[in-house]
């Protein structure tokens, strides 16, 4: 039986599992088996760039997380699993879909989207999600282009007036 020491320590972490899912918009379980040490830094510096944090927790504790946040993740919890938390929903799934593709070792298990279970499917489809900046400098260029437009419009009905 393990003592009371041991037992306070894995509630401790179970409670600090559950409040990280609650408080992220994203939480993504992947298998990092294979990948070097330089490479899991590499990621690690790649997520930190993007406000999201990358754990490693025993297969057991973060099951029972997820039980408490009634959540039915159980393949994601097979093998060695890391864990990445954020609270932007796409820029964490970019940097982990974008190392998957570069590194085939690492395979992505699942994910949970603003508290929703979310496939593979979702992630991949999330990931092509241009960046807030990209989505910024696109409407900007819609908005450019019509005002452009307005005034071309504008400069021919002054010019026709003027006739």
């Amino acid at each position: 039986m393990a003592n009371q020491k041991t037992l306070e320590k894995k509630k401790n972490i179970v409670s600090e599992i559950v409040d990280k899912i609650n408080d992220s918009s994203s939480v993504i379980f992947f298998d990092y088996r294979g990948l070097t040490d330089e490479e899991i830094t590499e990621l690690r510096k790649k997520l930190r760039e993007s406000d999201s944090d990358m754990k490693v927790y025993k297969n057991t504790l973060t099951k029972r997380a997820l039980d408490n946040v009634k959540l039915v993740m159980d393949e994601c919890v097979k093998g060695p699993s890391a864990i990445v938390y954020s609270k932007d929903v796409v820029s964490p799934v970019k940097v982990i879909m974008d190392y998957a593709k570069k590194h085939d070792k690492l395979t992505v298990k699942g994910g949970i989207i603003d508290g929703e279970v979310s496939t593979i499917e979702n992630l991949t489809k999330l990931s092509t999600i241009p960046s807030r900046e990209g989505l910024l400098t696109m409407l900007a260029g819609g908005m450019i282009g019509i005002a452009k437009d307005l005034s071309v419009a504008l400069n021919l009905y002054a010019e026709q007036k003027s006739e």
